[in-house]
């Protein structure tokens, strides 16, 4: 999300200020905290929680400076404790909501699953979403991309993660219609994205790029629909 510069219409959404970054922009890439009654720092990531809202830009470096700098006991006016491992577990808590968020857009029937089913879906017309597991090898992602037009390219979960997502052991490509639902995993992995940076470009794949860690290769997945055929239990 650009930050600064030309003020966005009201009518978009509120606007917060990032407590480290003094800068002003919509919530969509901002996450809020709370204090809690011990005096913890609490992530309200659904921003329900009551008290006084700290706001900070959703990126692990701008955490990190958060807390070196102790921009929470100043925004706060009061000792603040935070967790040493306080980045990790609220990494693991957005991962958690875009996969949930994932899985209530299938579960509206947004969403297909299966490189066949996927490319299929991408020759029939705009998608909102073309989702690319970030362990994934980038030789089935560089037959899609061509196909994707302006769909948003999320790479920010694990095989595993979106396994879950849609109650398989694992999943590689999906692909999400327009719509209500697709707009919160928008939302929601965006703000995962500034603790997992982008492992591809969004014009698609290089011969010298690849996705951070082992790349699972899924041979399967390019045959078609056996892609994380074992099946697990909604999350």
């Amino acid at each position: 999300m650009t930050r600064g510069g030309k003020r966005r219409n009201r009518e978009e959404g509120p606007e917060r200020r990032c407590i480290v970054l003094g800068e002003s922009g919509l919530t969509e890439g901002l996450i809020r905290f709370v204090i809690g009654p011990d005096g913890d720092l609490v992530p309200d990531l659904a921003e329900r929680l009551p008290g006084r809202g700290m706001w900070l830009t959703s990126t692990a470096e701008v955490l990190n400076q958060a807390i070196r700098k102790r921009a929470f006991s100043r925004a706060a006016r009061a000792p603040v404790i935070v967790p040493e491992d306080f980045a990790e577990r609220l990494e693991s808590l957005l991962a958690r909501r875009a996969a949930d968020s994932v899985a209530l857009a299938r579960k509206a029937g947004l969403a297909v699953t299966g490189f066949e089913k996927v490319k299929a879906r991408l020759k029939k017309g705009s998608v909102g979403a073309l989702l690319h597991a970030r362990d994934g090898s980038d030789q089935g992602l560089g037959k899609l991309t061509p196909l994707s037009g302006d769909a948003t390219l999320i790479d920010v979960l694990t095989s595993e993660e979106l396994g879950l997502a849609f109650g398989r052991d694992y999943v590689i490509h999906a692909a999400l219609d327009a719509d209500g639902a697709t707009d919160r995993v928008l939302r929601e992995a965006a703000r995962l994205s500034g603790f997992r940076p982008r492992t591809l470009p969004l014009d698609g794949p290089s011969g010298d790029q690849a996705p951070v860690g082992p790349a699972l290769d899924a041979p399967a997945d390019d045959r078609g629909d056996t892609e994380g055929s074992a099946a697990r239990s909604d999350p």
